[in-house]
């Protein structure tokens, strides 16, 4: 007979009996505080719908989530019979179960990964499912989650209180109307799910339908894009509608942080060029990199929190792209120079009281060598956390053990799901927390820090950086 699957109490934790006995004891402190998601991907319908479900066990887990299909795809199971859509008309599977099947048959890929223990702690601990998923059990599985998915309990809003989610900031484009924010707004939900203002579609002009969105801004910013200044006017207004909203942050994503201050007339020059279809490869490389700049004094002026995530190539398989369209799991790390791509942003900024930067990064190596040193001197920059590929327990360890001596606790900015896997928000803080409460306890049995520092540090991790970082006080 099988035994039940179940989940180590002590995951994460180090086998040392003296130092898992101190990561014990903090995470018992932390265990249990409101989660804070100040980035991340959740869409703001999926809440402001009160009859909005989960879907099915395959839309739940599979479908939506890069994470899950790129490791499938990577052994041979073709993103059709995952049901993942297509955008060139090729058929993909519908049958829901048979995309369950596929999955529990390959659940075994995702063993020692940070998705497996994702997926693990979801499946066991929120669903109560009592076996680990395999070809024979699958259909089982699936009905035991369809049954689960289609009670009141599991409704996107019940697990939102029952998750203890204090805020949850969506990212939306520059020209969303963001009516679903103001839906729930109107239902007493201010506070709990805001906005954040992600210009990226506008601002990077190698975008697919640059032109389109263009037109779009125009519309709902109510001013006329002719020209640089009147784009620039537009996001000023597309901004302080954020803010109104509640908006905390902006988000802003390029390959490298390289930023560069271009002449008026340079920057007028590309950005004709783009209206009429002529901007080339350079041309957009350098007016974001001028728009970085552009953003850093916007938000100096009405206070949105800049994001910055750099170091990705995006969309590196081709054929995929061709087929599946953008972001499905096929965007690459690059290695990227922070120390000199910042400097003309940190010369303007940095020193500016009124100007907070968080940055994210896919360089691992640029963590010691050139990000904690940045943020352990400017006062307007603090480091993310561990971003996409490494936010996984290993990855954290790496980045805690890399940056903190240099940049120092305060310089960081908590933690942030960054998922749209709404039921894995619980488990990815959860890992988290685990993981610095470990990291933590081998500060206080080596005697770098005491129980006591360690369990005020603790808290800071889990709950007090992020609060602070974003200004969720």
């Amino acid at each position: 007979m099988n035994m039940p699957w179940t989940l180590d109490p002590d995951r994460l934790f180090d086998p040392n009996p003296g130092r898992r006995s101190v990561a014990r004891r903090l995470y018992s402190e932390v265990e249990g505080l409101p989660i804070l998601g100040p980035h991340g991907h959740v869409p703001p319908a999926l809440l402001a719908d009160p009859d909005a479900t989960l879907g099915t066990p395959a839309e739940l887990f599979i479908i939506p989530d890069h994470y899950v299909f790129r490791m499938l795809y990577s052994q041979g199971v073709p993103m059709e019979e995952l049901g993942v859509p297509t955008v060139d008309g090729t058929p993909g599977e519908e049958d829901h179960r048979r995309v369950w099947q596929r999955f529990c048959e390959n659940f075994h890929l995702f063993r020692a990964t940070p998705t497996g223990l994702w997926l693990s702690d979801e499946l066991i601990n929120l669903f109560g499912t009592t076996e680990k998923p395999t070809g024979e059990n699958a259909q089982r599985i699936y009905d035991h989650l369809q049954e689960r998915l289609a009670s009141p309990e599991y409704t996107p809003r019940s697990l939102f209180a029952a998750f203890d989610v204090e805020v949850l900031c969506t990212t939306d484009a520059a020209t969303d109307t963001l009516e679903h924010h103001a839906a729930l707004r109107a239902e007493g939900w201010g506070g709990k799910v805001l906005p954040t203002f992600r210009p990226d579609a506008v601002t990077d002009l190698s975008t697919a339908g640059w032109r389109h969105n263009i037109d779009l801004l125009s519309r709902t910013s109510g001013i006329d894009v002719v020209d640089y200044r009147s784009f620039l006017e537009a996001l000023q207004e597309r901004r302080s509608f954020f803010e109104e909203m509640g908006a905390l942050a902006t988000d802003h994503s390029a390959t490298t942080p390289h930023t560069e201050r271009l002449s008026g007339s340079e920057v007028e020059g590309i950005f004709s060029r783009a209206l009429s279809g002529r901007a080339d490869i350079e041309d957009a490389a350098r007016f974001t990199a001028h728009l970085l700049l552009e953003m850093a004094t916007m938000s100096a002026e009405d206070g949105l929190v800049m994001q910055l995530h750099a170091g990705s190539l995006r969309n590196h398989n081709t054929a995929v792209r061709r087929r599946f369209g953008l972001d499905v799991g096929a965007d690459i790390p690059i290695a990227a120079d922070w120390t000199r791509g910042l400097r003309t942003l940190l010369e303007e900024r940095g020193n500016d009281p009124r100007f907070r930067l968080i940055v994210f990064g896919l360089d691992e190596s640029a963590y010691s060598r050139e990000l904690a040193p940045l943020a352990g001197h400017y006062p307007a920059l603090l480091l993310g956390a561990p971003w996409w590929f490494f936010d996984s327990p290993l990855g954290m360890r790496r980045y805690l053990d890399a940056v903190m001596e240099t940049a120092g606790l305060y310089n960081t900015a908590g933690f942030n799901d960054d998922t749209r896997a709404f039921a894995s928000i619980p488990s990815r803080h959860d890992v988290w927390r685990r993981t610095t409460c470990d990291w933590l306890a081998g500060m206080v049995v080596t005697g770098v820090v005491d129980e006591e520092d360690a369990g005020d540090m603790a808290r800071e991790f889990a709950y007090g950086l992020a609060k602070r970082a974003y200004g969720l006080q």
